[in-house]
């Protein structure tokens, strides 16, 4: 399905389904020639939580501030959002991580950690947000945001393994 994504331009949108075991893999890949990109905002205010985050299955998100990373994997997907999502999914990672173990240094560091993100949803923390995607597929649209083409370092760092699907279109 090809449509226009506001800001962000021409994507097509890619989903794979199974329909014996339900599996599903959703993808976007932009119109126009694809570069490696890095994406960044700092979030501190309200009206930065609302920015709009395109993050396509071959990236990176980190909020160094509090050292969290979410990496590609075989199950990854694409998907829209905005900052508030993206939080919203750290802190369910965070929760699951820490799931019935309700005491000691592991539960505490999670507690200050979805501390962290519950204030930084409301605007009240300045966090840094991070996409960085080898294939140029993410950004994060907002007037503030730091857009640019990976370094070869960042490249190298997030080199492309064959458990994540690549989709050219021709």
């Amino acid at each position: 399905m090809s449509s226009e994504i506001p800001y962000f331009g021409e994507h097509t949108q890619i989903t794979v389904l199974c329909s014996d075991c339900g599996w599903r893999h959703t993808d976007f890949i932009p119109s126009d020639g694809l570069k490696p990109g890095y994406s960044s905002l700092f979030v501190d205010s309200i009206d930065k939580v609302t920015a709009r985050v395109v993050r396509a299955s071959s990236c990176t998100i980190r909020i160094r501030d509090l050292d969290l990373e979410v990496s590609p994997g075989g199950a990854s997907t694409g998907y829209v959002t905005n900052i508030e999502g993206v939080i919203s999914r750290f802190e369910d990672a965070v929760r699951t991580a820490v799931r019935g173990n309700d005491e000691g240094e592991i539960f505490d560091l999670s507690n200050q950690i979805l501390e962290s993100l519950r204030l930084a949803k409301i605007g009240e923390r300045g966090i840094t947000v991070e996409l960085l995607d080898p294939l140029g597929r993410s950004q994060i649209i907002h007037e503030d945001a730091e857009c640019r083409e990976l370094t070869d370092m960042e490249a190298d760092e997030l080199e492309i393994g064959p458990e994540i699907p690549v989709f050219e279109v021709s």
